[in-house]
């Protein structure tokens, strides 16, 4: 199943509402699990990004379904990359 890796950094509402964050992550999960998909890590990091989150989606427009109904509490700006195994990359290159 195909991998997606999510760059988030809190909004200013985000921020005010951190005291619920498990919440919203554990709202999250239900969102990717009720849309065929699974829920691998949330990490908060140091850095650019406040939060990587990274699930699994059946396919692009299952992910896309996800990352839109995630971003419409406002808490966080977003960024998502599609990303492949070694074993993906490794057999998209043995092809060139």
């Amino acid at each position: 199943m195909p991998h997606y890796i999510t760059l988030m950094r809190w909004t200013s509402q985000g921020r005010m509402g951190l005291p619920a964050w498990r919440d919203r992550v554990e709202e999250g999960e239900r969102l990717i699990t009720e849309n065929g998909g699974t829920l691998v890590g949330v990490y908060v990091t140091l850095g650019r990004y406040d939060v990587v989150e990274i699930f699994e989606a059946e396919t692009d427009e299952a992910a896309l379904e996800i990352i839109t109904k995630l971003q419409r509490t406002g808490s966080a700006e977003t960024e998502t990359l599609r990303a492949f195994t070694r074993d993906e990359a490794e057999a998209i290159i043995r092809k060139l």
